[in-house]
C-alpha cells in the first residue's frame, strides 16, 4: 500500500533539510497515539530511530533504520525502514525527499510503502495512516515559517 504526501516550503532546500532533526520529528508525531522518543540518532544512513507507541501493557515498540541518504544539486532525500514494527504493519519503508524547486523554494515529500500482517488489513488500516500522515503539510509549513 502506498501513502504520498507533497509540502512546497518558501526556503531553500539546504535550510529545510538542517531542520530534519529530533525536535521536527517530535512536531511531527499524531496527536491521537500515546508517543515516546526513545532513541533519534539522525537521517544518516546507519541512523536508528526508536518509538513507543501506546501506554502501560499496549506499548508496542516501532525501530526503525535509515538505509540510505543522498545529496545532489537537485535536494536530498534519505530512506527509513522498518526493522521492529507495531501490529499489524508488516513492512515499512518510507522515502523522505527534500526537492529543489527554485534557489527560494523547496518541496517536502512522504512517500510512504507499507504491508499488513494479514494482508486483508492493508486497505482497513490506509485511511487510518492517511490521517496520520494528512496532518504533516501544515505542520511542515507552520515549522519552516517558524509559526509554531
Amino acid at each position: 500500500m502506498k501513502l504520498y504526501f507533497e509540502t512546497n516550503i518558501s526556503l531553500p532546500y539546504k535550510a529545510v533539510k538542517d531542520k530534519f532533526n529530533k525536535e521536527l520529528f517530535l512536531y511531527l508525531a499524531p496527536p491521537i497515539i500515546p508517543f515516546n522518543l526513545k532513541k533519534f540518532d539522525g537521517c544518516k544512513k546507519g541512523d536508528v530511530v526508536q518509538i513507543d507507541l501506546g501506554v502501560g501493557p499496549f506499548v508496542q515498540k516501532w525501530v526503525s533504520l535509515i538505509t540510505a541518504d543522498e545529496e545532489s544539486e537537485k535536494g536530498w532525500s534519505f530512506i527509513d525502514e522498518g526493522e521492529k514494527l507495531p501490529w499489524p504493519l508488516k513492512e515499512w519503508k518510507h522515502h523522505h525527499r527534500v526537492d529543489k524547486i527554485s534557489d527560494k523554494e523547496c518541496r517536502i515529500v512522504d512517500d510512504i510503502f507499507f504491508t499488513c500482517r494479514p494482508s486483508f488489513l492493508n486497505p482497513i488500516f490506509k485511511p487510518f495512516l492517511f490521517l496520520m500522515f494528512s496532518i504533516r503539510p501544515k505542520r511542515y509549513q507552520r515549522f519552516f515559517q517558524g509559526s509554531l
